[in-house]
């Protein structure tokens, strides 16, 4: 049995719930719903387990908060025994437009803290990545506040449409592979 370790990437508390930089939270979160499994809280982060016919996966929402996300894949990869080739990290992207989903077998950080940790931490560019867009609609200089900010109603409801596309995706990630997983969704 093949076993995966899919990884949500935001921050912990209250006050990040629902901000656009805890898209990948969300998603992970919406899979675990839709699986009828739950997380519970272990090093580094919060896991849950499940199966998806020959598939075994842990679901991970790290804890180190976002610019130590690579500590949390890193030890999660380890204690699991999971390949770095059945990792797929998930995480907000300012260079895409809001709701994109773009798939990759490797890349850079762009940017984004928690990648730039994660490659750190694994000393490598070459993970799979499922990352959302969240536009760039800010002001010189106010990108953290842009990310940390709450979301809109509208920016809710295109997340909320696309929640079930981020669950097919896992799952053909899992089953499938990355190269047939982004030939099916990257064209969409």
């Amino acid at each position: 049995m093949m076993k995966y370790l899919i990884a949500g990437l935001g921050n912990i508390g209250d006050e990040y719930a629902a901000t656009r930089h805890n898209i990948g939270f969300r998603i992970v979160d919406h899979y675990a719903a839709q699986k009828q499994t739950t997380f519970i809280d272990g090093r580094y982060g919060f896991t849950a387990h499940l199966r998806v016919k020959n598939a075994e996966i842990v679901l991970l929402k790290p804890s180190t908060f976002m610019n130590l996300s690579g500590m949390a894949v890193r030890y999660w990869l380890q204690k699991e025994n999971i390949p770095t080739d059945n990792l797929l990290v998930i995480a907000d992207d300012l260079n895409l437009p809001f709701g994109t989903l773009r798939l990759r077998m490797k890349g850079s950080d762009g940017g984004h803290n928690g990648l730039k940790n994660i490659e750190s931490c694994l000393l490598t560019q070459s993970y799979s990545r499922l990352r959302f867009g969240i536009g760039s609609e800010f002001h010189k200089g106010g990108q953290i506040d842009f990310v940390l900010g709450q979301m809109s109603e509208q920016e809710n409801s295109i997340i909320s449409d696309k929640l079930p596309v981020t669950d097919e995706i896992i799952t053909s990630f899992c089953l499938q592979g990355i190269e047939r997983t982004m030939n099916l969704y990257n064209k969409k």
